[in-house]
């Protein structure tokens, strides 16, 4: 798989170097080089880049900004001086974030990583999305690495303010993802899943014990609010006898 990609960067020197290293970099084809991210606007959003090194602090349009304009299917590799914006780089769905000064090294693993996200989506996406089937999945970010998650396998999801712990049935300890409940339950299938709480989305044929109007996995009471309790009832109405 070749991935094209561009580079967004106000200083030479730095935009000098990545197009080195994508050089180097045999999976990787270099579609264009801007020195501001105005200036590749509308070359972006015209699709067809994959990857794009993108520098945060430049003039007239930062790249956190820029970020939020672009197609969702480019993907982001944020290259700056500043390690305060890592967290930033997250809230806007970047695929890595690298400290300049970069070396090759460093520039190779986020392409690399890069790469496996466009093979794993590649592979997901045999399928149309409307022949869902139980093998469909969801990738989130979890310490700097894009995991894929079988829909089939997740439990319940619980909020803990800007994170997500996601529970599955295959492992005792859950993913912890930075990730909103309500991106999270923008992502999911509502036919399968059903939001009972502010902190908890669960998935509907995974439920086997309801105590009180509690929703029971093992040791954990999930309870219902009353914000979603007509949803609640509706779901329970149907697979009630």
């Amino acid at each position: 798989m070749i991935l094209n990609c561009a580079i967004i960067d106000d200083e030479p020197l730095a935009i000098g170097l990545l197009e080195s290293y994508v050089a180097r970099t045999s999976f990787l084809a270099l579609k264009g080089s801007y020195s501001s991210a105005v200036a590749a606007l509308d070359d972006i959003r015209r699709g067809g880049v994959d990857v794009l090194f993108l520098d945060i602090q430049m003039p007239e349009l930062d790249g956190l900004e820029f970020a939020k304009m672009i197609p969702e299917e480019t993907r982001i590799v944020f290259t700056t001086a500043f390690s305060q914006y890592a967290l930033d780089g997250y809230r806007v769905n970047a695929l890595d974030y690298l400290l300049k000064p970069i070396s090759y090294a460093a520039f190779l693993e986020a392409a690399e990583r890069a790469l496996e996200w466009f093979t794993l989506k590649q592979g997901a996406g045999g399928e149309s999305e409307a022949s869902a089937t139980a093998d469909e999945c969801i990738f989130v970010k979890s310490e700097y690495k894009l995991l894929q998650i079988n829909l089939n396998d997740i439990l319940y999801i619980e909020g803990l303010k800007d994170y997500v712990k996601i529970h599955t049935e295959s492992s005792p300890r859950p993913i912890l993802s930075l990730c909103s409940m309500k991106s999270m339950e923008e992502r999911l299938p509502s036919d399968r899943f059903l939001r009972v709480h502010r902190s908890f989305i669960v998935q509907k044929s995974k439920i086997k014990v309801i105590d009180r109007n509690r929703i029971v996995f093992g040791s954990v009471h999930i309870p219902v609010s009353d914000t979603y309790k007509q949803e609640w009832q509706v779901f329970l109405s149907g697979h009630s006898l």
